[in-house]
Protein backbone atom coordinates (compact mmCIF):
# COMPACT_ATOMS: atom_id res chain seq x y z
CA UNK A 1 0.00 0.00 0.00
CA UNK A 2 1.14 2.94 -1.19
CA UNK A 3 1.66 6.22 0.85
CA UNK A 4 -1.73 8.45 0.53
CA UNK A 5 -3.30 11.55 1.12
CA UNK A 6 -7.74 11.39 0.55
CA UNK A 7 -9.26 14.20 0.05
CA UNK A 8 -12.74 13.93 1.05
CA UNK A 9 -15.22 12.38 3.97
CA UNK A 10 -13.48 9.98 5.92
CA UNK A 11 -16.55 7.75 6.39
CA UNK A 12 -16.61 6.77 2.25
CA UNK A 13 -13.01 6.82 2.09
CA UNK A 14 -13.00 4.23 4.48
CA UNK A 15 -16.24 2.39 3.26
CA UNK A 16 -14.88 2.79 -0.84
CA UNK A 17 -10.82 2.51 -0.22
CA UNK A 18 -9.91 0.79 2.43
CA UNK A 19 -9.61 -3.30 2.61
CA UNK A 20 -10.81 -5.23 6.26
CA UNK A 21 -7.56 -5.67 8.49
CA UNK A 22 -5.21 -3.40 6.55
CA UNK A 23 -4.05 -1.07 9.06
CA UNK A 24 -1.30 -1.95 11.64
CA UNK A 25 -2.07 1.71 13.82
CA UNK A 26 -4.76 4.30 14.02
CA UNK A 27 -4.64 7.59 15.40
CA UNK A 28 -7.38 10.22 15.61
CA UNK A 29 -8.17 13.51 16.85
CA UNK A 30 -11.84 14.39 16.00
CA UNK A 31 -12.37 17.75 15.12
CA UNK A 32 -13.99 18.93 18.57
CA UNK A 33 -15.05 22.46 20.62
CA UNK A 34 -13.77 22.33 23.96
CA UNK A 35 -14.04 25.91 24.13
CA UNK A 36 -17.75 26.03 23.93
CA UNK A 37 -19.99 25.95 27.09
CA UNK A 38 -20.47 22.43 28.19
CA UNK A 39 -23.93 22.78 28.79
CA UNK A 40 -24.51 24.38 24.71
CA UNK A 41 -23.42 20.65 23.48
CA UNK A 42 -26.71 19.37 24.92
CA UNK A 43 -29.24 21.49 23.82
CA UNK A 44 -32.13 20.26 21.99
CA UNK A 45 -32.56 21.93 18.09
CA UNK A 46 -35.39 23.87 19.22
CA UNK A 47 -33.29 24.87 22.84
CA UNK A 48 -32.31 28.38 23.42
CA UNK A 49 -28.64 28.26 23.35
CA UNK A 50 -27.32 31.52 22.16
CA UNK A 51 -26.95 31.17 18.46
CA UNK A 52 -23.57 33.54 18.56
CA UNK A 53 -22.27 30.65 20.96
CA UNK A 54 -23.47 27.55 18.93
CA UNK A 55 -21.71 28.97 15.63
CA UNK A 56 -18.71 27.89 16.23
CA UNK A 57 -19.17 24.26 16.84
CA UNK A 58 -22.22 23.44 14.14
CA UNK A 59 -19.95 23.77 11.69
CA UNK A 60 -18.81 20.68 12.26
CA UNK A 61 -21.24 18.45 14.55
CA UNK A 62 -24.67 19.48 15.01
CA UNK A 63 -28.21 17.40 14.96
CA UNK A 64 -29.09 17.18 11.51
CA UNK A 65 -30.08 14.84 8.58
CA UNK A 66 -26.17 14.12 8.06
CA UNK A 67 -26.21 12.78 12.04
CA UNK A 68 -29.53 11.03 11.92
CA UNK A 69 -28.32 9.08 9.30
CA UNK A 70 -25.02 8.15 10.99
CA UNK A 71 -27.45 7.20 13.78
CA UNK A 72 -29.64 4.47 11.73
CA UNK A 73 -26.34 3.12 9.55
CA UNK A 74 -24.67 2.33 13.39
CA UNK A 75 -28.25 0.95 14.47
CA UNK A 76 -28.08 -1.30 10.88
CA UNK A 77 -24.84 -2.31 11.78
CA UNK A 78 -26.08 -5.34 14.09
CA UNK A 79 -23.20 -4.35 16.45
CA UNK A 80 -23.40 -4.12 20.35
CA UNK A 81 -22.84 -0.59 19.81
CA UNK A 82 -26.20 -0.04 18.55
CA UNK A 83 -27.70 -0.49 21.81
CA UNK A 84 -25.44 1.42 23.31
CA UNK A 85 -26.11 4.16 20.83
CA UNK A 86 -29.85 3.97 21.34
CA UNK A 87 -29.54 4.12 24.87
CA UNK A 88 -27.44 7.43 24.93
CA UNK A 89 -29.59 9.12 22.60
CA UNK A 90 -33.38 8.87 24.35
CA UNK A 91 -30.84 9.76 27.75
CA UNK A 92 -28.53 12.90 25.85
CA UNK A 93 -31.59 14.02 23.17
CA UNK A 94 -30.67 15.31 20.01
CA UNK A 95 -27.96 17.65 20.39
CA UNK A 96 -24.96 18.33 19.73
CA UNK A 97 -23.71 15.95 21.65
CA UNK A 98 -25.57 13.07 20.22
CA UNK A 99 -24.24 14.36 16.62
CA UNK A 100 -20.83 14.09 17.87
CA UNK A 101 -21.11 10.45 19.07
CA UNK A 102 -23.34 9.36 16.14
CA UNK A 103 -21.02 11.02 14.00
CA UNK A 104 -18.08 9.12 15.52
CA UNK A 105 -20.14 5.36 16.53
CA UNK A 106 -20.16 4.97 12.25
CA UNK A 107 -16.65 5.89 11.86
CA UNK A 108 -15.25 3.68 14.90
CA UNK A 109 -17.10 0.52 13.26
CA UNK A 110 -14.93 1.30 9.83
CA UNK A 111 -11.96 1.62 12.16
CA UNK A 112 -12.52 -1.37 14.17
CA UNK A 113 -13.38 -3.26 10.75
CA UNK A 114 -9.67 -2.15 8.81
CA UNK A 115 -7.11 -2.18 11.96
CA UNK A 116 -5.46 -5.12 11.87
CA UNK A 117 -5.20 -8.46 14.35
CA UNK A 118 -2.26 -6.64 15.87
CA UNK A 119 -3.09 -3.05 15.60
CA UNK A 120 -4.15 -0.12 17.67
CA UNK A 121 -6.27 2.52 17.99
CA UNK A 122 -5.86 6.11 19.98
CA UNK A 123 -8.59 8.40 19.71
CA UNK A 124 -7.60 11.63 20.81
CA UNK A 125 -10.29 13.73 22.73
CA UNK A 126 -10.62 16.19 25.54
CA UNK A 127 -12.65 15.27 29.23
CA UNK A 128 -16.10 17.16 27.47
CA UNK A 129 -17.34 13.77 25.48
CA UNK A 130 -14.29 11.35 26.61
CA UNK A 131 -16.55 9.32 28.92
CA UNK A 132 -19.00 8.86 26.19
CA UNK A 133 -16.12 7.76 23.70
CA UNK A 134 -15.15 5.33 26.03
CA UNK A 135 -18.70 3.75 26.21
CA UNK A 136 -18.46 3.73 22.71
CA UNK A 137 -15.03 1.82 22.40
CA UNK A 138 -15.98 -0.25 24.86
CA UNK A 139 -19.36 -1.12 22.52
CA UNK A 140 -16.96 -1.97 19.81
CA UNK A 141 -13.50 -3.27 20.57
CA UNK A 142 -14.76 -4.92 23.67
CA UNK A 143 -14.17 -3.91 27.32
CA UNK A 144 -11.23 -6.70 27.83
CA UNK A 145 -9.25 -4.57 24.52
CA UNK A 146 -9.27 -1.53 26.52
CA UNK A 147 -5.43 -0.68 27.16
CA UNK A 148 -4.97 2.71 29.13
CA UNK A 149 -6.51 5.90 29.18
CA UNK A 150 -3.58 8.59 28.86
CA UNK A 151 -3.55 11.92 29.90
CA UNK A 152 -1.55 14.11 27.91
CA UNK A 153 -1.00 18.02 29.76
CA UNK A 154 -1.54 20.12 26.75
CA UNK A 155 -1.39 23.52 28.19
CA UNK A 156 -0.30 25.09 31.49
CA UNK A 157 -3.02 26.11 33.83
CA UNK A 158 -5.15 29.05 33.10
CA UNK A 159 -5.35 31.18 35.58
CA UNK A 160 -9.00 32.87 34.64
CA UNK A 161 -10.79 29.57 36.31
CA UNK A 162 -12.99 30.80 38.74
CA UNK A 163 -15.32 28.18 39.72
CA UNK A 164 -13.41 24.92 38.63
CA UNK A 165 -9.85 23.41 38.57
CA UNK A 166 -8.16 24.54 35.54
CA UNK A 167 -8.67 22.23 32.95
CA UNK A 168 -4.94 21.34 31.51
CA UNK A 169 -5.12 17.66 29.94
CA UNK A 170 -6.37 16.21 27.13
CA UNK A 171 -7.18 12.78 27.05
CA UNK A 172 -6.13 9.64 24.95
CA UNK A 173 -8.05 6.17 24.66
CA UNK A 174 -6.01 3.55 24.23
CA UNK A 175 -7.95 0.64 22.64
CA UNK A 176 -6.16 -2.99 20.86
CA UNK A 177 -7.90 -5.27 18.67
CA UNK A 178 -7.18 -8.35 20.24
CA UNK A 179 -4.83 -9.36 22.98
CA UNK A 180 -1.26 -10.05 20.50
CA UNK A 181 -1.19 -5.77 19.92
CA UNK A 182 2.24 -4.55 18.90
CA UNK A 183 3.58 -3.02 22.39
CA UNK A 184 6.99 -1.75 22.50
CA UNK A 185 7.32 -0.58 25.96
CA UNK A 186 8.98 2.61 26.37
CA UNK A 187 11.11 4.85 29.15
CA UNK A 188 12.76 7.98 30.14
CA UNK A 189 15.99 8.43 31.88
CA UNK A 190 16.28 8.66 35.55
CA UNK A 191 15.74 11.77 37.23
CA UNK A 192 18.93 12.41 39.17
CA UNK A 193 17.70 12.88 42.44
CA UNK A 194 16.53 9.85 42.50
CA UNK A 195 19.52 8.23 41.16
CA UNK A 196 21.33 9.70 44.30
CA UNK A 197 18.13 8.50 46.55
CA UNK A 198 17.78 5.03 46.07
CA UNK A 199 21.31 3.76 43.82
CA UNK A 200 23.29 4.97 47.00
CA UNK A 201 25.59 2.02 46.84
CA UNK A 202 28.66 1.49 44.50
CA UNK A 203 30.86 -1.26 43.84
CA UNK A 204 34.65 -0.77 43.93
CA UNK A 205 34.97 0.02 40.35
CA UNK A 206 32.16 2.53 40.69
CA UNK A 207 29.03 0.65 38.88
CA UNK A 208 25.90 2.05 41.43
CA UNK A 209 23.43 -0.18 42.51
CA UNK A 210 20.76 -0.74 44.58
CA UNK A 211 18.87 -2.76 47.14
CA UNK A 212 16.09 -5.07 46.59
CA UNK A 213 13.45 -7.20 47.94
CA UNK A 214 14.12 -11.21 46.94
CA UNK A 215 11.09 -12.49 48.80
CA UNK A 216 8.05 -13.92 46.93
CA UNK A 217 4.60 -12.49 46.77
CA UNK A 218 2.95 -15.81 47.02
CA UNK A 219 2.94 -16.29 50.16
CA UNK A 220 1.75 -20.50 49.41
CA UNK A 221 4.94 -21.72 47.69
CA UNK A 222 6.29 -24.68 49.82
CA UNK A 223 8.72 -25.15 47.25
CA UNK A 224 10.37 -21.76 47.72
CA UNK A 225 9.80 -21.58 51.47
CA UNK A 226 13.46 -22.29 53.00
CA UNK A 227 15.85 -21.14 55.44
CA UNK A 228 18.87 -18.77 54.09
CA UNK A 229 21.63 -16.84 55.75
CA UNK A 230 19.47 -17.76 59.34
CA UNK A 231 16.39 -15.95 57.88
CA UNK A 232 13.27 -18.30 56.66
CA UNK A 233 10.88 -16.96 53.81
CA UNK A 234 9.15 -17.89 50.69
CA UNK A 235 11.79 -16.68 48.13
CA UNK A 236 11.88 -15.87 44.46
CA UNK A 237 14.26 -18.36 43.86
CA UNK A 238 15.21 -21.86 44.65
CA UNK A 239 17.53 -22.47 46.69
CA UNK A 240 20.38 -23.26 44.45
CA UNK A 241 19.74 -20.39 42.19
CA UNK A 242 20.00 -18.46 45.99
CA UNK A 243 23.12 -20.04 46.56
CA UNK A 244 24.84 -19.54 43.44
CA UNK A 245 23.42 -15.95 43.24
CA UNK A 246 25.10 -15.22 46.73
CA UNK A 247 28.40 -16.57 45.44
CA UNK A 248 28.69 -14.40 42.79
CA UNK A 249 27.75 -11.36 45.24
CA UNK A 250 24.67 -10.64 43.86
CA UNK A 251 22.31 -11.42 46.93
CA UNK A 252 24.10 -9.63 50.13
CA UNK A 253 23.13 -9.84 53.58
CA UNK A 254 23.73 -5.96 55.33
CA UNK A 255 24.01 -7.36 58.76
CA UNK A 256 23.87 -10.56 60.77
CA UNK A 257 20.34 -11.63 60.75
CA UNK A 258 18.75 -9.19 58.27
CA UNK A 259 16.55 -10.28 55.52
CA UNK A 260 19.09 -10.89 52.20
CA UNK A 261 18.63 -8.77 49.80
CA UNK A 262 19.48 -8.68 46.03
CA UNK A 263 21.27 -6.00 43.91
CA UNK A 264 19.59 -4.18 41.12
CA UNK A 265 22.08 -2.03 38.87
CA UNK A 266 21.84 0.89 37.54
CA UNK A 267 23.13 0.19 34.25
CA UNK A 268 20.68 -3.05 34.11
CA UNK A 269 17.92 -0.67 34.40
CA UNK A 270 16.11 0.77 31.18
CA UNK A 271 15.35 3.93 32.87
CA UNK A 272 11.75 4.76 34.39
CA UNK A 273 8.65 3.40 32.62
CA UNK A 274 6.31 5.97 30.76
CA UNK A 275 3.11 5.97 32.20
CA UNK A 276 -0.56 6.94 31.63
CA UNK A 277 0.56 10.38 32.40
CA UNK A 278 2.35 12.05 29.78
CA UNK A 279 3.41 15.43 31.54
CA UNK A 280 6.88 15.45 29.54
CA UNK A 281 6.00 16.26 26.15
CA UNK A 282 5.31 20.16 25.79
CA UNK A 283 2.50 21.56 23.91
CA UNK A 284 2.90 23.47 20.96
CA UNK A 285 3.26 27.82 21.47
CA UNK A 286 3.18 29.88 18.77
CA UNK A 287 6.37 30.75 18.88
CA UNK A 288 7.57 26.90 18.09
CA UNK A 289 9.36 26.22 14.68
CA UNK A 290 6.83 23.50 14.05
CA UNK A 291 3.94 25.79 14.25
CA UNK A 292 2.08 26.04 11.20
CA UNK A 293 -0.83 28.57 12.89
CA UNK A 294 -3.64 25.59 12.64
CA UNK A 295 -5.52 25.35 16.25
CA UNK A 296 -5.50 21.71 16.63
CA UNK A 297 -1.83 20.89 15.58
CA UNK A 298 -0.06 18.41 17.98
CA UNK A 299 3.60 18.16 18.93
CA UNK A 300 5.58 16.33 16.57
CA UNK A 301 7.13 14.21 19.67
CA UNK A 302 3.57 13.18 21.22
CA UNK A 303 2.61 11.19 17.32
CA UNK A 304 6.81 9.96 17.22
CA UNK A 305 5.72 8.23 21.15
CA UNK A 306 2.55 6.37 19.66
CA UNK A 307 4.03 5.19 16.43
CA UNK A 308 6.96 4.14 17.89
CA UNK A 309 5.02 2.24 21.08
CA UNK A 310 2.55 0.55 18.90
CA UNK A 311 4.05 0.27 15.22
CA UNK A 312 7.13 -1.69 13.91
CA UNK A 313 9.02 0.08 10.70
CA UNK A 314 7.24 -0.66 7.28
CA UNK A 315 3.71 -0.72 9.63
CA UNK A 316 0.72 1.07 8.30
CA UNK A 317 -0.13 4.15 9.96
CA UNK A 318 -3.68 5.52 9.61
CA UNK A 319 -4.94 9.02 10.30
CA UNK A 320 -8.68 9.80 9.48
CA UNK A 321 -8.67 13.17 10.54
CA UNK A 322 -5.20 14.16 9.35
CA UNK A 323 -5.81 18.17 9.50
CA UNK A 324 -2.24 19.61 8.84
CA UNK A 325 -0.39 16.38 8.84
CA UNK A 326 1.67 15.58 12.03
CA UNK A 327 0.44 11.79 12.04
CA UNK A 328 1.80 11.27 8.75
CA UNK A 329 4.92 13.84 9.01
CA UNK A 330 6.00 11.44 12.07
CA UNK A 331 5.41 8.22 10.02
CA UNK A 332 6.92 9.51 7.55
CA UNK A 333 10.02 9.88 9.91
CA UNK A 334 9.68 6.48 11.45
CA UNK A 335 9.92 4.81 8.30
CA UNK A 336 6.15 4.16 8.52
CA UNK A 337 4.19 3.67 5.59
CA UNK A 338 0.76 5.58 5.73
CA UNK A 339 -2.38 7.17 5.07
CA UNK A 340 -4.33 10.04 5.50
CA UNK A 341 -7.71 11.81 5.26
CA UNK A 342 -9.26 15.04 5.64
CA UNK A 343 -12.56 16.52 4.45
CA UNK A 344 -10.79 20.12 3.47
CA UNK A 345 -8.39 21.35 0.74
CA UNK A 346 -6.40 23.45 3.06
CA UNK A 347 -5.13 20.60 5.01
CA UNK A 348 -4.18 18.83 2.07
CA UNK A 349 -2.55 22.38 0.72
CA UNK A 350 -0.69 22.72 3.83
CA UNK A 351 0.57 18.48 3.93
CA UNK A 352 1.85 19.15 0.61
CA UNK A 353 3.94 22.06 1.44
CA UNK A 354 4.95 20.65 5.02
CA UNK A 355 6.56 17.10 3.23
CA UNK A 356 8.31 19.85 0.78
CA UNK A 357 10.01 21.29 3.70
CA UNK A 358 10.38 18.21 5.95
CA UNK A 359 11.74 15.57 3.46
CA UNK A 360 12.02 18.03 0.21
CA UNK A 361 9.58 15.54 -1.50
CA UNK A 362 5.96 15.07 -1.98
CA UNK A 363 6.44 11.20 -2.40
CA UNK A 364 2.65 9.99 -2.26
CA UNK A 365 -0.08 10.16 -4.04
CA UNK A 366 -3.67 12.20 -3.55
CA UNK A 367 -6.50 10.94 -4.26
CA UNK A 368 -10.09 12.58 -4.50
CA UNK A 369 -9.06 16.05 -5.80
CA UNK A 370 -10.57 17.13 -8.56
CA UNK A 371 -8.87 16.01 -11.56
CA UNK A 372 -11.20 16.92 -14.61
CA UNK A 373 -14.25 19.57 -15.21
CA UNK A 374 -17.05 16.88 -14.29
CA UNK A 375 -15.09 16.29 -10.79
CA UNK A 376 -15.17 20.17 -10.32
CA UNK A 377 -18.56 20.16 -10.91
CA UNK A 378 -19.28 17.72 -8.49
CA UNK A 379 -17.08 19.52 -5.83
CA UNK A 380 -18.85 23.16 -6.31
CA UNK A 381 -22.28 21.08 -5.91
CA UNK A 382 -21.08 19.66 -2.35
CA UNK A 383 -19.18 22.57 -1.04
CA UNK A 384 -18.99 25.59 -2.80
CA UNK A 385 -16.39 27.03 -0.11
CA UNK A 386 -14.12 24.02 -0.59
CA UNK A 387 -14.63 24.60 -3.92
CA UNK A 388 -13.01 28.32 -3.99
CA UNK A 389 -10.03 26.69 -1.80
CA UNK A 390 -9.26 24.29 -4.01
CA UNK A 391 -9.89 26.84 -7.01
CA UNK A 392 -7.13 29.11 -5.28
CA UNK A 393 -4.36 26.54 -4.99
CA UNK A 394 -4.84 25.59 -8.30
CA UNK A 395 -4.29 29.15 -9.82
CA UNK A 396 -1.15 29.50 -7.63
CA UNK A 397 -2.51 31.52 -4.83
CA UNK A 398 -2.94 31.78 -0.99
CA UNK A 399 -7.20 31.62 -0.18
CA UNK A 400 -8.06 34.08 1.87
CA UNK A 401 -8.93 32.56 5.80
CA UNK A 402 -9.32 35.47 7.53
CA UNK A 403 -13.13 35.83 7.76
CA UNK A 404 -15.79 33.14 8.27
CA UNK A 405 -18.12 31.81 5.73
CA UNK A 406 -20.33 34.33 4.11
CA UNK A 407 -17.85 37.07 4.66
CA UNK A 408 -15.01 37.08 2.39
CA UNK A 409 -15.52 40.95 1.35
CA UNK A 410 -15.51 39.58 -2.26
CA UNK A 411 -11.42 38.41 -1.77
CA UNK A 412 -11.52 34.25 -1.86
CA UNK A 413 -7.71 34.27 -2.72
CA UNK A 414 -4.24 36.28 -2.41
CA UNK A 415 -1.05 36.21 -4.63
CA UNK A 416 1.86 38.18 -3.98
CA UNK A 417 4.94 39.96 -5.81
CA UNK A 418 7.75 41.90 -5.43
CA UNK A 419 6.87 45.24 -7.68
CA UNK A 420 10.13 46.98 -7.40
CA UNK A 421 10.32 50.21 -5.65
CA UNK A 422 6.60 49.98 -5.33
CA UNK A 423 7.24 47.08 -2.73
CA UNK A 424 4.94 44.41 -2.45
CA UNK A 425 2.18 43.91 -5.28
CA UNK A 426 -1.09 41.97 -4.82
CA UNK A 427 -3.53 40.15 -6.81
CA UNK A 428 -7.27 39.57 -5.47
CA UNK A 429 -8.74 36.15 -6.64
CA UNK A 430 -12.92 35.99 -6.61
CA UNK A 431 -13.85 32.40 -7.43
CA UNK A 432 -17.61 31.74 -8.59
CA UNK A 433 -18.91 27.77 -8.87
CA UNK A 434 -22.42 28.69 -9.61
CA UNK A 435 -23.90 28.70 -13.57
CA UNK A 436 -25.70 31.79 -12.80
CA UNK A 437 -22.74 34.17 -13.78
CA UNK A 438 -22.51 37.72 -15.10
CA UNK A 439 -20.99 41.40 -15.73
CA UNK A 440 -22.04 42.56 -12.38
CA UNK A 441 -19.59 40.03 -10.81
CA UNK A 442 -16.70 41.50 -12.71
CA UNK A 443 -18.00 45.05 -11.88
CA UNK A 444 -17.63 43.78 -8.29
CA UNK A 445 -14.19 42.59 -8.51
CA UNK A 446 -13.30 45.73 -10.36
CA UNK A 447 -14.22 47.33 -6.81
CA UNK A 448 -12.79 45.33 -4.49
CA UNK A 449 -9.32 45.49 -6.62
CA UNK A 450 -9.15 49.36 -6.42
CA UNK A 451 -10.88 49.83 -2.73
CA UNK A 452 -8.28 47.14 -1.20
CA UNK A 453 -5.26 49.04 -3.88
CA UNK A 454 -4.49 45.86 -5.50
CA UNK A 455 -2.81 45.97 -8.85
CA UNK A 456 -4.67 42.97 -10.22
CA UNK A 457 -8.11 41.31 -10.27
CA UNK A 458 -8.80 37.54 -11.60
CA UNK A 459 -12.11 36.26 -11.84
CA UNK A 460 -12.07 32.48 -11.41
CA UNK A 461 -15.44 30.84 -13.23
CA UNK A 462 -16.64 27.25 -13.43
CA UNK A 463 -18.79 28.27 -16.44
CA UNK A 464 -17.61 29.98 -19.25
CA UNK A 465 -17.90 33.76 -19.44
CA UNK A 466 -20.67 35.82 -21.51
CA UNK A 467 -19.28 38.28 -24.08
CA UNK A 468 -20.63 40.97 -22.02
CA UNK A 469 -18.41 39.38 -18.66
CA UNK A 470 -15.05 39.63 -21.45
CA UNK A 471 -15.93 43.23 -22.43
CA UNK A 472 -16.17 44.46 -18.78
CA UNK A 473 -13.30 42.96 -17.55
CA UNK A 474 -11.44 44.72 -21.01
CA UNK A 475 -12.97 48.17 -19.99
CA UNK A 476 -10.50 48.12 -16.76
CA UNK A 477 -7.45 48.46 -19.15
CA UNK A 478 -3.73 47.45 -18.00
CA UNK A 479 -1.53 47.86 -14.84
CA UNK A 480 2.46 48.59 -15.33
CA UNK A 481 4.38 46.70 -13.10
CA UNK A 482 7.86 45.78 -12.19
CA UNK A 483 7.23 42.56 -14.90
CA UNK A 484 5.56 44.58 -17.50
CA UNK A 485 2.07 45.53 -18.49
CA UNK A 486 -1.09 43.30 -17.31
CA UNK A 487 -5.17 43.21 -18.19
CA UNK A 488 -6.08 44.78 -14.52
CA UNK A 489 -9.11 42.26 -14.56
CA UNK A 490 -8.99 39.06 -15.97
CA UNK A 491 -11.16 35.89 -16.58
CA UNK A 492 -9.95 32.42 -16.42
CA UNK A 493 -12.09 29.13 -16.55
CA UNK A 494 -11.43 25.82 -14.81
CA UNK A 495 -11.19 24.73 -17.96
CA UNK A 496 -8.50 26.80 -19.03
CA UNK A 497 -6.41 25.75 -15.67
CA UNK A 498 -7.01 22.13 -16.48
CA UNK A 499 -5.43 22.55 -20.26
CA UNK A 500 -2.42 24.79 -18.43
CA UNK A 501 -3.48 28.48 -19.40
CA UNK A 502 -2.71 30.56 -16.88
CA UNK A 503 -3.66 33.94 -16.28
CA UNK A 504 -1.18 36.97 -16.89
CA UNK A 505 0.46 37.97 -13.64
CA UNK A 506 3.50 38.81 -12.12
CA UNK A 507 5.57 36.01 -10.73
CA UNK A 508 5.05 35.38 -6.97
CA UNK A 509 7.37 35.16 -4.37
CA UNK A 510 8.83 31.48 -4.95
CA UNK A 511 8.26 30.21 -1.65
CA UNK A 512 5.67 32.25 -0.51
CA UNK A 513 3.51 31.37 2.83
CA UNK A 514 0.58 33.05 4.84
CA UNK A 515 0.76 32.53 8.44
CA UNK A 516 -2.26 33.57 11.09
CA UNK A 517 -1.49 34.59 14.12
CA UNK A 518 -2.95 33.34 16.68
CA UNK A 519 -5.49 35.68 18.61
CA UNK A 520 -4.60 37.11 21.62
CA UNK A 521 -7.19 36.95 24.69
CA UNK A 522 -7.06 40.58 24.43
CA UNK A 523 -6.95 41.34 20.90
CA UNK A 524 -10.29 40.41 19.07
CA UNK A 525 -9.41 41.58 15.84
CA UNK A 526 -6.78 39.75 15.80
CA UNK A 527 -3.16 39.89 13.40
CA UNK A 528 -2.56 38.66 10.19
CA UNK A 529 1.26 38.72 8.45
CA UNK A 530 3.05 37.50 5.53
CA UNK A 531 6.40 35.45 5.22
CA UNK A 532 8.78 35.04 2.49
CA UNK A 533 11.55 34.04 2.01
CA UNK A 534 13.84 35.99 4.26
CA UNK A 535 11.45 36.78 6.55
CA UNK A 536 7.90 38.71 6.86
CA UNK A 537 7.31 41.49 4.52
CA UNK A 538 9.47 44.88 5.33
CA UNK A 539 7.15 47.77 6.60
CA UNK A 540 7.70 49.89 4.04
CA UNK A 541 6.24 47.28 1.79
CA UNK A 542 2.72 46.44 3.47
CA UNK A 543 0.86 49.34 3.21
CA UNK A 544 -1.64 47.47 1.09
CA UNK A 545 -1.84 44.09 3.27
CA UNK A 546 -2.18 46.61 6.01
CA UNK A 547 -6.03 48.05 3.79
CA UNK A 548 -7.39 44.16 4.26
CA UNK A 549 -5.64 43.30 7.22
CA UNK A 550 -8.66 45.14 9.40
CA UNK A 551 -10.84 43.12 7.72
CA UNK A 552 -9.87 39.49 9.20
CA UNK A 553 -12.11 38.59 11.75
Amino acid sequence: MDNTLYYGDNLEVLRESIPDESIDLIYLDPPFTPSVDYNILFKTPTGEAPKAQLDAFVDTWHWSDVSARAFDDVLESGTEVALLLRSLRNFLGDNAMMAYLSNMAVRLIELHRVLSSTGTIYLHCDTTASHYLKILLDGIFGPTNFRNEISWKRSQPKSHAKVNFPNSRDILLRYTKTSKAIFNKIYKEHDPEYIKKFYRFTEPDGRRYRLGDITNPNKNRPNLTYEFLGVTRVWRWTKDRMQEAYDKGIVVQTKPGAVPQGKRYLDEMPGNPITDDWDDIEHLHGSSNESLGYPTQKPLSLLERIINVSSEAEDIVLDPFCGCGTTIHAAEKLNRKWLGIDVTHHAIEIIENRFKEAFNNNNFTVIGRPSDINAAHDLAKRDKYQFQWWATWLIGAQAYRGNKKGSDRGIDGLRFFKNGPKGTGMVIISVKGGENIGPHMIRDLRGVVERESAELGIFVTLTSPTQHMIREAASAGFVNTAHGKFPKIQITTIDDLFNGKMPEVPPSYAVSTIKEVKRKADNKQGEFFFEFPGGKTPDKNITKIENIKSRIS
